[in-house]
Parts: C-alpha cells; structure tokens; sequence
C-alpha cells in the first residue's frame, strides 16, 4: 500500500479520509487502518475507489498492490 500516492490522489480530487470514507461507506477510523496497513482494502472498496478516481492500471497497482520499501 502506497499511502502517499493514494492521498495524493485524494487530494487532486479535492478529498480528504472523511469524504472518501463516507463514499465507502466506512468509518474515518476504519479507511485510516487501511491507509496506514493494519487493515486490507477488500476488492470492492479499491473498485469503488479506482472509479471515484478513475485510476489507470499503472496507478492503481502502484498504490495497492507494489508493496513500497520502509
């Protein structure tokens, strides 16, 4: 999980973690957990989001699946 590509996506589309929790449907507390990994996006909430903002392949598994080195 690519936590500083994802909110840079949210941030070019003018959102932040309560807008995009609240289109997921989520608790604030439960899409943070998923940012920062201690929780896994399920493939239905990357779907939504990868439509919401119309994510291209090579970003969205920039962001959810290349795991990033710490």
């Amino acid at each position: 999980m690519n936590k500083a590509m994802l909110k840079s996506a949210m941030a070019r589309n003018g959102e932040n973690q309560e807008t995009l929790s609240e289109a997921l449907d989520m608790a604030v507390s439960a899409l943070n957990a998923r940012i920062n990994g201690h929780t896994e996006f399920r493939c239905s909430e990357i779907g939504k989001i990868v439509h919401r903002y119309k994510l291209s392949p090579e970003e969205t598994n920039a962001i959810f699946f290349n795991e990033v080195a710490s």
